[in-house]
């Protein structure tokens, strides 16, 4: 690595850079069963916070969470840590505090 000048990541287009939520590993079933990371039990979708989005981005901003298909999905790593990239239309849900077409549910 050189001594150079920092560069900024800036997303182009419509796509997305994610964080994968820390909580996507090992969880629990509401009867206390321990589900490890790798059991199938059907194509699971993962929740993820927004890093930046590319200038096409319209739906999705910094800072909202995410629901995708991590299969699907370019990693990246930045500075040791995994990161993905998708395209903004790979979105399936966003949870954010601007809400417009709501489910009704929170994170």
């Amino acid at each position: 690595m050189s001594d150079g000048p920092q560069l900024e990541i800036q997303m182009l287009h419509d796509r997305v850079l994610v964080r994968l939520s820390p909580e996507e590993g090992e969880r629990r079933s509401s009867g206390g069963i321990v589900i490890p990371a790798t059991a199938q039990v059907a194509r699971r979708l993962a929740w993820g916070d927004v890093l930046g989005v590319g200038n096409s981005v319209r739906n999705v901003k910094p800072g909202d969470r995410v629901l995708f298909n991590p299969e699907d999905q370019f990693e990246v790593e930045i500075k040791g840590e995994g990161h993905l990239v998708m395209r903004e239309r790979d979105i399936h849900a966003v949870a954010t505090e601007r809400t417009e077409h709501g489910t009704g549910l929170y994170l």
